[in-house]
């Protein structure tokens, strides 16, 4: 997304001589779809987050101009929706877990908002929590836990930091609602018809060569007078200035070659943020057996002992009713760890789980898709998440251009809204503009960020009132 709206962007301001390098066969980069069960669902980006506050949020006005097909994620009645390795859980017990739960959300993102207001050190939200006196301990406890933290980070509280993400920003700007795509079109149906704005012909097809498809750049060079990519086909692009929109986890990995090498300070700075990895794990069925009477009943959760194990499940009967579809969402650890076996050792996994909830008659799926987005090279993870320890400083070194010539773009390089579609949306233009501003005015960014004189009272400019595998090489 973000190399789209650079492009765009840039076009829009009157700079028509550039190429967009896209890695794969298609625009739009983690917002990816496959056909499933006769339907298409969507492997990466699958929500707009973050809705009806007075401020709207980007995409969601995208979504409706396009008249994208979305559903309202109703979480309401999740505490009567929680199962144990021993079944359902009854109604009381599950209200007075999330009420507990809520309590100590409560606690925690007025903390983060007081750490960032006053300048204070930062924690992780798990320190927060046991600031609080209430921290998961039981599984039902953590399976809450788990769904307030991991299921929007993708990573555990004891890695998040707590003042760069508590309040979240995309839900305090933008609103609490969020609205699940499942439109046949795709939700990069967003990317395409934003590139179609400048890259179509007069029929509204795509056919102009400054969009170039499989082109794995493998090699960048760069320096005060111009950029050379190198792609795996041999193919040599000469230009003046590039935008990088690469994911984090492609910078943090040797696909692609710098030349100079990226200077330490950099390199620092892009190993210390975190590349996340969500998985949706797909799940077709023979006959619909769990309960679906209405949008209360969407969501379940499953607490384990063993915490984020196939934790947070979603049908899809209000999305498409009769195809006996759900998913299961995993993270981190095991998002990895599954990632790595076999299918069916996944399905007989699943299998004894659904069990452990709904009883001995469940079938077993009959068909499978697991996204495997960390052993992808083109993305290495889902998305990019703020762990303790990175100040608002080495983020901005994340962001910083190169010798005037080398730009970077995508949600890990947004402050307020990595992680997020928006994010990368916003990124984009961000960075096209900060390349403007220095071919146009010659104010060009050429200093590195350098740390405060007490790094650890270091404040975040939250500004709570307002990705993909490519590269934007412009030839001016």
């Amino acid at each position: 997304f973000s190399g789209v709206m650079a492009a765009k962007t840039l076009s829009e301001a009157g700079v028509k001589d550039f190429v967009i390098l896209e890695a794969t066969e298609v625009i739009g980069g983690r917002m990816r779809e496959a056909d499933f069960a006769g339907k298409r669902i969507e492997l990466g980006a699958n929500w707009v987050e973050g809705v009806n506050k007075t401020t709207t949020n980007p995409i969601w006005k995208l979504a409706n101009q396009y008249k994208l097909r979305t559903f309202y994620s109703n979480f309401d009645n999740l505490s009567h929706n929680i199962y144990t390795q021993n079944g359902h859980l009854q109604n009381k017990l599950g209200e007075n877990f999330m009420s507990k739960s809520d309590d100590s959300s409560d606690f925690v993102d007025e903390l983060g908002l007081s750490k960032s207001e006053s300048n204070a050190p930062d924690m992780s939200v798990l320190s927060a929590q046991k600031l609080h006196g209430v921290f998961p301990k039981t599984p039902v406890e953590m399976v809450l836990d788990y769904y307030n933290y991991d299921y929007e980070f993708a990573e555990p509280p004891s890695v998040t930091s707590l003042k760069n993400t508590q309040p979240n920003p995309t839900f305090h700007n933008f609103g609490d609602d969020n609205y699940l795509v499942a439109d046949q079109r795709g939700y990069s149906y967003l990317v395409q018809k934003l590139a179609e704005e400048f890259l179509a012909n007069k029929n509204g097809k795509i056919t102009d060569p400054r969009l170039q498809l499989n082109k794995v750049v493998r090699q960048i060079k760069y320096s005060k007078t111009g950029v050379a990519a190198t792609t795996e086909d041999g193919k040599v692009y000469n230009s003046k200035y590039i935008i990088v929109t690469v994911s984090l986890g492609v910078l943090q990995s040797d696909l692609i070659k710098f030349n100079p090498g990226l200077p330490d300070w950099k390199r620092e700075a892009l190993s210390e943020f975190d590349m996340a990895v969500y998985t949706k794990i797909f799940l077709k069925f023979p006959y619909k057996f769990w309960p679906s009477n209405g949008p209360l009943t969407e969501f379940f959760l499953y607490a384990d002992e063993r915490r984020g194990y196939y934790p947070i499940w979603q049908h899809l009967e209000n999305e498409y009713p009769g195809a006996n579809v759900m998913f299961v969402t995993v993270t981190d650890y095991e998002s990895r760890r599954i990632e790595q076996q076999p299918n069916n050792e996944t399905i007989a996994e699943i299998h004894e789980v659904l069990k452990s909830m709904f009883g001995p008659s469940v079938p077993k799926p009959t068909d499978i898709l697991v996204p495997r987005w960390w052993s992808n090279r083109f993305f290495v993870g889902s998305f990019s998440n703020w762990p303790i320890g990175v100040e608002a400083f080495e983020f901005e070194r994340i962001q910083a251009p190169l010798s005037h010539t080398l730009y970077f773009a995508g949600e890990h390089t947004h402050e307020h809204y990595n992680g997020y579609v928006h994010g990368a949306y916003y990124s984009g233009i961000d960075a096209a503009n900060k390349l403007l501003d220095c071919m146009k005015k010659n104010k060009c960014v050429d200093k590195v960020p350098k740390a405060p004189a007490h790094r650890t009272g270091e404040k975040r400019r939250r500004n709570m009132e307002s990705a993909e595998a490519s590269v934007v090489k412009v030839r001016i």
